[in-house]
């Protein structure tokens, strides 16, 4: 399985991505800088990774959503490759119009940094069935701007199309306002794009891929379809 990651100017997670990808991979990812313009056509996965691009200066993403490889980016995701956004990857991306919706400030106004609770709201996409048997998956999160908006007759179209990947629960995989960290309408935590390929998601899923760490590896779903579909 070949991959890479999207190194922005303030991207702070680019070496945890590189990391994760090479535990569940087992081969060492690219890393890409933003400025490029070109990137190889024989990757499996593209991630862009969470952080503060560009400072978050103008609005969370949207800086970053105009680099010169997003144009690539696009290229990927339009020739089926997957593409993880994770927190400002996540950012990105619905910046750049990749996915539907923007995510907002929290509902608190609060940066939050804690474990929460996810269920996997559609179990059939590459990016989820690895998560089929499991009721709620502790991830952590670490963001301001995470509060998922989407209009009414569009979220209608995400749930029709089972676009909405993750849904905020508790610990026992029960969705309700309570469990809703930072306000997200229908407590989103995560969506797919149309086609299935492209994936956004406020949690943390590579801070929890290694054995070694007291939380265990509950991040190692996101990744379990994409090395099983290429085995």
């Amino acid at each position: 399985m070949k991959t890479a990651v999207i190194v922005f100017p303030g991207s702070n997670c680019d070496r945890d991505m590189a990391e994760a990808l090479r535990l569940v991979t087992g081969a060492v990812p690219r890393m890409i800088w933003h400025a490029e313009s070109t990137i190889p056509d024989d990757l499996d996965l593209i991630a862009l990774p969470g952080g503060f691009s560009h400072g978050d200066y103008l609005r969370s993403g949207a800086m970053a959503a105009r680099a010169p490889v997003m144009a690539e980016i696009k290229r990927h995701a339009a020739r089926g490759t997957k593409i993880l956004g994770v927190c400002n990857g996540f950012q990105i991306l619905t910046e750049a119009g990749l996915l539907p919706g923007a995510l907002l400030r929290n509902r608190d106004l609060l940066f939050i940094c804690r474990t929460v609770h996810v269920r996997a709201a559609n179990q059939n996409s590459t990016f989820t069935r690895g998560y089929a048997n499991a009721t709620a998956v502790p991830l952590p999160v670490a963001h301001h701007d995470g509060n998922y908006f989407i209009a009414g007759d569009d979220l209608r179209r995400l749930e029709d199309n089972q676009q909405i990947a993750f849904r905020y629960c508790d610990a026992d995989g029960v969705v309700s306002d309570a469990s809703n960290p930072n306000g997200s309408i229908a407590s989103i935590a995560g969506v797919l794009n149309a086609s299935g390929n492209v994936l956004g998601m406020m949690p943390h899923p590579e801070r929890v891929v290694d054995e070694y760490l007291a939380a265990g590896t509950p991040g190692r779903g996101v990744f379990a379809g994409l090395i099983a579909g290429l085995a």
